[in-house]
């Protein structure tokens, strides 16, 4: 057994090849990234025979994944919360379908928003799935959970979810790993037609995934993951979920605490451990990281009147990410508070790289649009968000992945002209393509622009769907050929490109015009290591 310091990710990455995992499918997004590329740089994916390739998006890397899983085999989706919102129809369906082979989700949350757009919470999916959840406290909980998780999985036929946050997945910590295992054979479903969700047959599967929550209540009693530690002050109890258990543990500063406090690491909640501890006490605070969801459920159990107390009462802040400080303040303890930053300091904000092809790009676009007047360029999610920001101020919304693509429709189908959408050649293949779609089969008068970096530039150039294969995608479609225009954004060429860009805004048709250039960050490192091969 060695012991190794890994990030959370890494250490989910490593127990998923030291169980016996044979496929891991993702799609990049922080703060979840670093799993797939661990298992892609660590030679074991060679050595074992792993398949590690990103996929077009979360829902297709979830599919794939269930379908290793169909075959027998241990098999993982990695993904960000607002990724597991894409991936929403194959992970509510799989709850009924259930699996073959071992088949764990791991979503990584953001509290804070750190490179998000929200802070939603993955729990309240896996309660909305109905099926268990992991939730670690630490790197080895993480690497401890994936094998455990992955026979809870083929013990109840299950997907079960491992859900971590930002601050697990990119802090580091000494883990020991275990004894490798064998990867599993090939083995089909013993049922012909368990992934068959014909009405009759959902329904029957439904009342078997109705009937095993109990079962699945009793895993969670009886989990390594979720104890109660007693305590002879009554006066407060603590639920600690997760992460949040640490930050309990650091506000006492090693000091023993003399609460009774029950450490969830296992959804769904252990009920006898819940009542214990909420009987026993005169209140109880919920510490979780993320949604107030434990909180809300304890409001529903018997005996619990007003006495608990969270993010919903105020007792905790109802965003953000929690810290030793904050929990401090809660239990009324001292705490360090830091000295104010001067008004003199500005935050800095983030730009495009020095060279970023972008740059010309919104060059061209602001000086070609500039007559018609601003709120006409919908955009997306990547590096050419910071369009948004001074001194370009160049887009007007960044909803969802894809959503540049449909938004820009929408706005054109109420009249706006010209309407522009801002896409890059990842996000493109993601979840962009059927948006141009509609727009060609209705006849929508759009523009296109993809900003082709021949990667996917924001989450540390991964490799993208798209490249080298954009313009037969587009006719692909249904768009005009001879309205598929590629352009080199470089300023030497700014006259050209604005000229070909103001052309296709004053056509009444979908055009899309893509502007390709390799990413600054790639091309560096694509030099460095043709220099040292």
């Amino acid at each position: 057994m060695d012991k190794l310091m890994l990030l959370g990710d890494e250490a989910i990455a490593l127990a998923g090849m030291d169980a016996g995992m044979s496929g891991i499918y993702a799609y990049p997004g922080t703060p979840s990234t670093e799993i797939m590329e661990y298992v892609q740089h660590s030679g074991r994916s060679s050595e074992d025979n792993i398949f590690c390739q990103w996929s077009a998006n979360e829902k297709t890397a979830f599919e794939a994944a269930l379908g290793m899983s169909y075959s027998g085999k241990r098999s993982m989706a990695c993904m960000k919360h607002v990724g597991l919102n894409v991936a929403a129809d194959p992970f509510m369906n799989a709850a009924i379908t259930g699996v073959n082979g071992g088949f764990l989700l791991v979503v990584a949350d953001d509290p804070s928003m750190h490179s998000s757009q929200n802070e939603q919470d993955s729990r309240y999916y896996g309660k909305f799935a109905m099926i268990p959840v992991l939730e670690p406290v630490n790197q080895q909980e993480a690497y401890d959970m994936v094998f455990y998780g992955f026979d809870l999985s083929e013990k109840y036929k299950l997907p079960v979810m491992i859900r971590i946050t930002t601050r697990l997945a990119h802090s580091r910590s000494a883990v020991r790993t275990a004894s490798r295992l064998s990867q599993k054979e090939v083995n089909l479903p013993s049922d012909p037609v368990q992934y068959v969700l014909l009405p009759g047959i959902a329904r029957k599967r439904y009342r078997g995934l109705l009937n095993s929550q109990t079962l699945l209540e009793g895993e969670s009693g009886n989990s390594p993951w979720n104890s109660l530690v007693n305590g002879n002050d009554k006066s407060v109890g603590y639920i600690a979920c997760g992460l949040a258990h640490n930050y309990l543990i650091e506000a006492y500063r090693g000091k023993q605490h003399a609460n009774p406090v029950l450490k969830i690491g296992q959804y769904p909640l252990p009920a006898e451990l819940v009542e214990k501890i909420t009987g026993d006490c005169e209140k109880v605070l919920v510490l979780e990281e993320g949604y107030p969801i434990v909180e809300e459920m304890l409001r529903g159990f018997p005996g619990t009147g007003k006495k608990i107390m969270g993010r919903l009462d105020g007792t905790l802040p109802r965003d953000g990410e929690l810290n030793p400080d904050i929990v401090a303040e809660a239990l009324g303890m001292p705490f360090e508070k830091g000295p104010e930053i001067p008004s003199v300091v500005k935050n800095r904000p983030p730009s495009f790289c020095a060279g970023c092809g972008h740059i010309d790009m919104f060059n061209a676009l602001l000086e070609s649009i500039r007559n018609y007047g601003p709120g006409r360029v919908f955009s997306d999610i990547g590096c050419y968000t910071l369009g948004a920001l001074p001194p370009f101020n160049a887009i007007n919304s960044c909803v969802d992945m894809g959503a540049s693509v449909t938004m820009a429709k929408g706005a054109a189908d109420a009249g706006l002209h010209p309407s522009v959408c801002v896409i890059g050649d990842s996000t493109f293949t993601h979840s962009g393509i059927t948006g141009l779609l509609d727009a060609v089969n209705d006849g929508s008068s759009i523009t296109v622009l993809i900003g082709d970096n021949s990667t996917t530039g924001m989450t540390g150039g991964q490799k993208s769907s798209a490249t080298g294969r954009i313009e037969d995608i587009c006719a692909g479609v249904g768009v005009d050929p001879g309205h598929i225009k590629v352009i080199n954004p470089l300023r030497k060429h700014h006259e050209e490109n604005t000229r070909i860009i103001s052309r296709e805004l004053e056509y009444r048709g979908v055009s899309v015009v893509i502007a390709r250039r390799e990413c600054i960050q790639v091309t560096m490192r694509r030099k460095k290591e043709e220099k040292t091969s």
